[in-house]
């Protein structure tokens, strides 16, 4: 526009801008491989040997960057290796359910320093507070560090805080965690900024940054676990809806169970009523499955299906017949209305179940539903909602680390 003039220090193009450009995409291109030497960097980011050596000089001047080994072994003389410094700084999730609450602490690099799990005990328990301060605290102190030295920390709990109340919906089988004023008490008691995401949602960051989304911006992510969820990203971003409780598929009204009405309520009905984890055991016995075990329904429902997937015969492939079926007649409804390009599949009652389960869905999927999107099984497979919290905290911990240490 005629007569406007760019803001001092941020015009594209300018030295500065172009230095703080040139370093980001180093730092990426060394969290994405690994040890890295002067030339490669130069030939990946297009930059001359002498700005590749002073940009490299800069990191490391920061603290940014180490040096690492060389490049011994490969053909040609020897190069001096370079890597993120992961010590700079520090990030941590914490995953909370209704039986225990794990936490765990990443360095830069992402490499996971210390865990800690604390179960949630049968009577009275601590308040969520404070569980979550002993979990954070039992991490922090096996990583050899305090608390004082995360960045900041990513909660991850089911349902989801209404950014207008401040309360948690959607999750009324978690204790402890409906107070008003919690949110406000976790960012008193704890020393570094906080933030608070679906748990379902933090695995599909898990999946889209490490596992089988990368590089898909519409996808859908369907968990089968403590609860049926699903997470959904449109244009590469997490779509939360207007009070967070968008993915909260497990209240979605499908044929095959009664139309249960004050569902948040009675916590059930809809979806998962017909497919979810805590009636598959039920649903076994009823066909004539023998020996259903006893315990937490999540972890007998996942054996139930691993079982069922490998044996294929007489009432355990009617059991997963019917497991598949029901998965796809509440994926159906979702792929109508978003016509992802991708569905993943998660959670330990759907993991369990393989190969064999997958195309089942997505066989019955493509009776039901007019698009085709792809099927396939998450593969971030190792406490993936603790890892979504992690690379969350992460992200935003590279961002304000990056931007804010190297001089300009």
């Amino acid at each position: 526009m005629a007569g406007s003039h760019p803001s001092p220090g941020t015009t594209p193009g300018t030295p500065r801008v172009l230095r703080a450009m040139n370093d980001r995409a180093a730092l990426d291109l060394l969290l994405e491989y690994g040890p890295l030497s002067r030339t490669t960097i130069g030939t990946l980011t297009g930059l001359s040997k002498p700005t590749a050596s002073q940009l490299l000089a800069r990191l490391e001047s920061a603290g940014l960057v180490v040096a690492t080994g060389t490049t011994e072994g490969r053909p040609g003389p020897n190069a001096q290796l370079y890597a993120v410094n992961g010590r700079a700084a520090f990030a941590a999730g914490v995953d909370v359910t209704p039986l225990r609450v794990r936490a765990a602490v990443a360095d830069l690099t992402g490499r996971t320093v210390g865990e800690f799990e604390l179960p949630t005990p049968g009577r009275r328990a601590d308040s969520a507070v404070l569980r979550v301060g002993r979990a954070l605290e039992g991490a922090v102190a096996a990583a050899g560090l305090t608390t004082a030295d995360v960045h900041r920390l990513v909660i991850a709990t089911p349902g989801a805080f209404d950014p207008s109340t401040g309360r948690l919906r959607y999750a009324s089988h978690l204790p402890g965690w409906h107070s008003p004023a919690l949110l406000e008490e976790l960012n008193t008691a704890l020393p570094m900024p906080v933030e608070y995401e679906n748990d379902v949602n933090l695995v599909a960051v898990a999946e889209q940054r490490l596992g089988v989304a990368r590089g898909h911006d519409n996808f859908v992510l369907l968990w089968n676990e403590e609860g049926l969820g699903a997470a959904l990203v449109i244009g590469g971003r997490l779509h939360r809806g207007f009070t967070g409780g968008a993915g909260e598929v497990g209240f979605l009204p499908v044929p095959g169970v009664p139309l249960v009405r004050g569902v948040t309520r009675a916590n059930s009905g809809g979806f998962q009523e017909l497919a979810g984890a805590q009636v598959l055991p039920g649903r076994a016995r009823g066909l004539g499955v023998a020996g259903v075990g006893q315990g937490h329904y999540t972890k007998v429902a996942g054996d139930l299906v691993a079982r069922a997937a490998e044996d294929d015969s007489g009432p355990y492939r009617q059991f997963l017949d019917e497991y598949a079926t029901g998965l796809a007649t509440g994926l159906a409804s979702l792929v109508a209305v978003l016509d992802p390009e991708l569905v993943v599949l998660s959670g330990e009652a759907i993991a369990a179940g393989g190969e064999p389960l997958r195309a089942r869905v997505e066989a019955e999927l493509t009776e039901l539903a007019a698009s085709r999107p792809r099927l396939v099984l998450g593969t971030v497979r190792e406490h993936p909602v603790l890892r979504g919290a992690l690379e969350s905290a992460l992200a935003t911990t590279r961002d304000e680390i990056f931007d804010t240490t190297i001089p300009r």
